[in-house]
């Protein structure tokens, strides 16, 4: 069997061997090294999940490795992802480079992902979209607007799911996690004992919740603690089996994302904040910004966010923050950081 078939009979094993080898690093536009190096774990995971993104695409069209075009590519980069991708986006030409190594290792002729680069625009690349973040006001008009107010008249039978999601976005608000970490969230990885300021910590493992994500420790602030551990309570009354703290239902079935996204959603917009991604990633944005405006070392806060490398915790410098309204005493500046 040759390397194509191996490709088309198991696309994700065959590029996980493939982006480990010395062959990966030989694809490279930047290798200058008579000896090539192999890309570093952390790289490699992130290679690992782009590809995982592009092998289940293939998986639900029905294509293959050998009988991808560069038409059909050109669909993935721009529908895959979000529904609207541009195609001169730099995260869609980063796809495409990276299909575009894989074919040239596979010596296919011609490379359909090469043939997909050349109908973008390189000169009109966009940038990525600044990430958004809330300021510390409208992080409390978030927080006010959770569903399941404590004051709501329901019973535990009917109720149950909304003070499950407000837990949840507490959660995801104050302790900085990923929407696949909320939702793989473990009971066992709460801290049982508050620290010494009243917080919990919470002891993230990447097993089933992000492929790119790395065991980590985070703290959930006193402010927090109420919500979950009121929840967990109720969870436990409920006799909800499972170890999920968030489960979908009653039987203990993990969450959708998009329940969880429609759901960090409907509180933007109680909320009235209008921001450009109404969803879990503007809340963790907004736990990074505040954590390094608060004068948290990056390196520190890559640590927390379970981040691969400690240079990703940068961006969450130019996150796009409005001023804050408040008479509050602002805090130190990411310059300050």
């Amino acid at each position: 069997m040759n390397k194509l078939a191996h490709w088309d009979a198991n696309p994700v094993k065959s590029f996980a061997a493939f982006v480990a080898s010395p062959e990966f690093a030989l694809t490279s536009s930047r290798q200058r090294d008579l000896v090539p190096k192999p890309v570093s774990p952390e790289s490699a995971a992130i290679y690992r999940f782009m590809f995982g993104k592009f092998a289940a695409w293939m998986l639900e069209e029905r294509l293959k490795i050998s009988t991808v075009t560069a038409r059909d590519l050109h669909r993935f980069v721009q529908l895959a992802h979000d529904g609207h991708r541009d195609l001169n986006s730099k995260i869609a030409y980063r796809y495409l480079r990276l299909l575009e190594r894989c074919y040239e290792y596979l010596e296919r002729s011609p490379n359909p992902a090469r043939d997909a680069i050349v109908g973008i625009d390189r000169a009109q690349i966009t940038r990525d979209a600044p990430m958004t973040a809330l300021n510390a006001d409208e992080l409390q008009r978030f927080l006010a607007a959770l569903p399941g107010q404590p004051a709501d008249d329901e019973g535990k039978a009917s109720g149950w799911k909304r003070r499950r999601d407000r837990a949840m976005q507490v959660t995801m608000a104050l302790a900085g996690l990923r929407v696949a970490e909320a939702i793989g969230l473990l009971v066992d990885e709460i801290g049982r004992q508050r620290d010494v300021e009243g917080g919990l910590t919470l002891n993230i493992t990447p097993e089933h919740k992000h492929p790119t994500s790395y065991e980590h420790t985070t703290t959930l602030p006193k402010e927090g603690v109420a919500e979950l551990t009121a929840w967990l309570d109720e969870r436990t009354e409920l006799k909800i089996p499972g170890a999920l703290v968030f489960p979908a239902n009653l039987e203990g079935e993990p969450l959708h994302k998009a329940t969880v996204y429609r759901q960090v959603k409907a509180t933007f917009e109680r909320a009235g904040l209008a921001v450009p991604r109404a969803g879990g990633r503007t809340l963790r944005n907004t736990f990074a910004s505040q954590q390094l405006r608060q004068g948290t070392p990056q390196s520190e806060l890559s640590t927390t966010l379970g981040l691969a490398l400690e240079r990703s915790a940068e961006a969450y410098k130019y996150a796009k923050v409005n001023e804050e309204t408040s008479d509050a005493e602002p805090g130190p500046t990411a310059k300050d950081a």
